[in-house]
């Protein structure tokens, strides 16, 4: 794997690690600013908005900027999100700091998926999209818990210092190791046309694809979003326990993403299938027994195992439906950042009248409906090609 795909990853750790470092900062934040935990909880929301409208619009202007060059610029922006986040005296500085490193950290979501797809053979770009996507699932089980340490112990302010530290390391990581060769289709991006972007945008398979995007990662984070209030008031763990148990949660979506990556390129569809069922089932099983703390835990590192793990598989039929442009995989980026939007503020709607399992029922059928959008996909699966679509070619990035 080349070395670039990595240091993408770790891009993508400094990206998430920003992203979720709100979630661990909350009381902190909300007495520093001198406004209420809610407003902070907007903040998340803010981020997310952000990331949804502003990368792809982020990702145009690049287009025809070099890659590395486009990631170089992204990491400026994201830097300055940072720093400004750092030094915020008021809650509308925050919010402005926020919109800044959420329009950044979309943009390099898209633009670094595309180059680790380009870096490599064809039939290694779903291990390539698990490999750097790993940053994500890194900035989840070790990036969070780290923020929120230094936020505790040197103030919210050095968190984000942090952050920008690892932003400036991670830069410097792709000067180094980010070569494009003379041959990579990737020197190809700067001669694209936001004209020929938008025509494969319009695709049929390639919308039906980001739909089912959308609905896997919705499933997962009506869970997700709400494992702390379930796993203290329903399941009857200590609060102390609650950040091993997340942890845990953690590692197995790591483990999951490595099997994902490495099945993606030959059986995606099937990949998509198996695993969106069986995170229905993982649902199913958290939503019955979360009242039992075995079983409860078993199904909640299940739900782990199968849930943003299908990442590398979801890219990898979003690329075969679209072509392997930034924009198309940053605009897929957005619609899985709308899941979480879905999934969370859906979850968060139906709580205060049904309860804390409402969450998981939803999180339940958005898998279904998940299921129902990928199933016509094995319609054009041609035998021996492990479920590439013959009326879905690996188009190259419209030139």
């Amino acid at each position: 794997m080349p070395a670039a795909v990595h240091v993408i990853a770790a891009g993508i750790f400094a990206m998430t690690t920003s992203e979720f470092a709100v979630a661990g900062l909350m009381p902190q934040l909300a007495s520093g600013l001198g406004v209420g935990i809610e407003q902070i909880g907007y903040l998340v929301t803010v981020f997310a908005v952000a990331m949804t409208v502003g990368g792809p619009a982020l990702t145009v202007l690049l287009l025809r900027v070099p890659p590395r060059t486009a990631l170089l610029v992204i990491f400026g922006i994201f830097l300055v999100g940072n720093v400004l986040a750092a030094l915020s005296v008021s809650y509308p500085v925050m919010v402005g700091a926020r919109v800044i490193s959420g329009v950044a950290s979309q943009a390099f979501f898209g633009i670094g998926i595309s180059l680790s797809a380009r870096l490599v053979d064809e039939n290694m770009r779903g291990r390539a999209s698990g490999v750097a996507m790993n940053g994500l699932m890194l900035g989840t089980l070790l990036g969070l818990p780290i923020a929120t340490f230094i936020g505790d112990r040197f103030g919210w302010r050095a968190a984000f210092w942090a952050i920008s530290a690892l932003t400036v390391l991670a830069a410097a990581l792709t000067v180094m190791f980010v070569r494009i060769p003379a041959a990579s289709g990737a020197r190809e991006e700067a001669r694209t046309s936001v004209r020929e972007e938008l025509t494969v945008l319009r695709r049929p398979r390639f919308l039906l694809a980001l739909v089912s995007s959308t609905l896997i990662i919705g499933a997962t984070f009506s869970a997700f979003s709400f494992f702390t209030p379930v796993l203290t008031e329903v399941t009857g763990f200590s609060n102390d326990l609650v950040p091993l148990l997340l942890l845990a949660y953690g590692a197995s979506t790591l483990v999951g993403n490595t099997v994902v990556a490495r099945l993606a390129d030959r059986r995606t569809i099937p990949t998509l299938l198996a695993g969106t069922a069986l995170n229905a089932l993982f649902l199913t099983g958290f939503a019955l027994f979360t009242a039992v703390p075995p079983l409860a835990l078993v199904t909640m590192l299940g739900i782990g195992l199968t849930g943003v793990t299908m990442n590398p598989a979801m890219a990898v039929r979003v690329q075969r439906a679209g072509s392997t442009s930034p924009l198309v995989n940053t605009v897929h980026a957005s619609f899985i950042t709308l899941g979480v939007i879905l999934g969370s503020a859906i979850g968060s709607a139906l709580v205060p009248s049904y309860g804390l399992r409402a969450p998981l029922v939803l999180g339940i059928t958005l898998a279904v409906l998940a299921l129902l959008t990928i199933a016509p996909a094995l319609r054009g699966t041609r035998p021996g090609h492990g479920g590439r679509a013959g009326a879905e070619p690996l188009v190259p990035a419209a030139r």
